[in-house]
């Protein structure tokens, strides 16, 4: 009589321990969230360490308008970690936020102190804007918020216009040195219309810049009869003078109060 044989039915793999390769995808993965885990636990503990602690701050070169109590706020606020923990980034970020820094540079100095270079705005006048508001204007044309004493001149028009304002400025300063005048105030209207005062109280109005007719040029014009008419006519008290012509200029009373 002849034997059957029954074939053994293996068991199949469907159990989490029964697949391998999922097993080492879990395992790496676990790994790097422990090596994760450690590096983060590491860097705080190093952060609280009395290892290579900071322990001053070293000013280069003068600051004439950051006060020591200012550096010192801003110091106490940021300065969080050790000398190699020390996050230089945003140590740069609170000191430009101070009134009169406009730019900051903070590199370590070993063993435990970091070093502090200040480019501080330099106001070269006075900025009126639209709400009401005062801020003033720097060297390169920019608006900044910070408290000044100094006498300056006045500057106002739209908003972005501040490096406009200030080159032309300049280019009139230049223009009026001879006549031994300067400008006070500078306007330039949302028409973009020019309006310029004198330190000796003339209103000049500029009106738009042409191709043909340059504010350069009518600027040039105004000094070349100035003195003339100054003589003639007492400009001084003229008030306002009004180069818009295209070959000469109208004069304006000055308002008595």
């Amino acid at each position: 009589m002849a034997k059957v044989r029954r074939k053994a039915v293996e068991p199949a793999e469907d159990g989490f321990w029964d697949r391998p390769v999922l097993m080492n995808l879990v395992a790496d993965l676990l790994i790097v969230l422990a090596i994760a885990g450690l590096a983060w636990a590491g860097t705080v503990v190093l952060q609280r360490l009395p290892f290579f602690p900071l322990r001053q701050v070293v000013v280069n070169g003068q600051v004439d308008q950051v006060t020591r109590a200012q550096i010192e706020q801003a110091t106490r606020a940021t300065l969080v970690g050790n000398f190699f923990t020390i996050e230089l980034d945003e140590v740069r970020a609170a000191f430009e936020k101070l009134p009169w820094v406009r730019h900051a540079d903070v590199r370590r100095r070993w063993p435990n102190a970091l070093e502090l270079t200040l480019e501080e705005h330099v106001a070269v006048a006075r900025w009126q804007q639209a709400d009401g508001e005062s801020r003033l204007v720097n060297g390169f044309g920019e608006v900044f918020a910070a408290a000044s004493q100094a006498s300056l001149p006045a500057f106002s028009g739209p908003e972005g216009s501040a490096p406009e304002v200030l080159g032309r400025y300049r280019e009139f300063e230049k223009i009026l040195a001879p006549l031994g005048r300067k400008p006070e105030a500078m306007a330039l209207s949302s028409r973009e219309a020019w309006q310029v005062k004198l330190d000796d109280g003339v209103v000049l109005e500029l009106g738009r810049d042409e191709a043909k007719y340059t504010l350069t040029d009518r600027m040039a014009r105004f000094t070349a009869y100035y003195r003339p008419a100054l003589e003639k006519v007492h400009l001084a008290n003229a008030g306002v003078v009004d180069m818009r012509y295209p070959n000469g200029f109208a004069l304006r009373a000055a308002r008595k109060s």
